[in-house]
């Protein structure tokens, strides 16, 4: 029953991150599917990956009900993230796990310094395709090395090097997990272990309700103060994993 609630409380921290600032819940729970519910590291990743696939496509419904969302901009950056996701997965699975740890609390720790710097991108007159594709591809390959939908990273970038609004940065990431987190997920059958969908399911669910309060949360903040929120969450997460390394 303890591991029921912490399942439930978890998933709505993960649902209410994805749902408000498009990005954080791969990276949000991995580490509670294996500091607190205990499960190994190759369960948590793929676990979290059937987790944050549910909950952005659910998200990704609201954001686009509500037009927060580039759709050609949004494919182009999925599409160019797929092969890489697939060729960095298959490398992952030769790295020890204190070495995907450090890379994960870096590439963490990275992504919100460069959120705490205000974007003065302005918004991009016409999509870029080059720019897209390569943001993409990056973001792609990151995510099959670390088993997370990557919205952490696709956020900086879609406000950064494209330019986007931060809503519509958050509704496109949303995008880009979805279609990361499935395919990260096709790449890893069979190699999740036992998924004790007893507390998954549960975890999901609680998720997928959490996002829906974390729209709603979205509309009433500032991208700004969203941004700082992001970047501590993300600053907090690589702290703890880069102490888990060391210790």
């Amino acid at each position: 029953m303890t591991q029921l609630v912490l399942a439930l409380v978890a998933g709505a921290v993960v649902g209410l991150a994805l749902g408000a600032l498009g990005g954080g819940g791969g990276v949000l729970a991995v580490p509670a599917l294996v500091y607190l519910l205990g499960f190994t590291p190759a369960a948590a990743t793929t676990a979290a990956l059937v987790i944050v696939a549910a909950t952005s496509a659910t998200a990704l419904y609201a954001h686009a009900r509500d037009g927060d969302l580039a759709w050609r901009t949004g494919a182009l950056f999925a599409a160019a993230g797929i092969a890489p996701a697939f060729l960095a997965g298959a490398a992952a699975e030769r790295l020890p796990a204190a070495v995907l740890t450090a890379a994960f609390a870096t590439v963490a720790a990275l992504a919100a310094l460069r959120m705490l710097r205000p974007s003065e991108a302005a918004a991009p007159a016409r999509v870029r395709t080059g720019e897209v594709a390569a943001a993409g591809a990056g973001l792609g390959a990151v995510t099959g090395l670390l088993g997370v939908g990557g919205g952490f990273l696709a956020v900086p970038a879609l406000v950064n090097v494209l330019g986007l609004r931060m809503r519509q940065a958050v509704g496109t990431s949303l995008l880009v997990i979805t279609v990361n987190s499935l395919v990260a997920l096709t790449a890893r059958a069979g190699t999740g272990g036992d998924l004790r969908w007893e507390l998954v399911a549960p975890f999901a669910g609680a998720a997928i309700l959490g996002a829906w309060d974390g729209k709603r949360l979205a509309a009433r903040l500032s991208g700004a103060r969203l941004r700082k929120i992001f970047a501590v969450v993300l600053l907090t997460v690589a702290a703890l994993m880069f102490v888990d390394v060391i210790v």
